[in-house]
């Protein structure tokens, strides 16, 4: 392989670093080709739906249940945490229905 080539690799692997990516070798059966691919680069896109596949993924591999307290977890992850926000409904009277 020439200077060149080496530098280019370089570069493109520096670059994949840059955006928290790596590039690896995973050996599998030949049919699982475009299936590892495809779940490789939905993981890539690293949005809420990687996450949701990647413990779908990771909870099936590593057999362990569910952890309680997800939703709490989310809650407190969410970007309107210590906002300020009143979210208190105000208690008024219905309307006056006839039967």
């Amino acid at each position: 392989m020439s200077s060149s080539q080496k530098r280019a690799i370089q570069n493109y692997r520096s670059r994949l670093g840059e955006r928290g990516l790596a590039r690896f070798e995973v050996l599998g059966r030949d049919a699982d080709r475009e299936f590892i691919r495809s779940l490789a680069r939905r993981l890539a896109e690293d949005g809420p739906e990687a996450s949701r596949l990647r413990a779908a993924v990771s909870q099936i591999v590593t057999g362990e249940p569910p952890r309680k307290g997800g939703i709490l977890a989310a809650l407190r992850r969410s970007p309107l945490v210590g906002a300020g926000l009143d979210l208190t409904r105000s208690s008024e009277e219905g309307r006056k229905v006839r039967f």
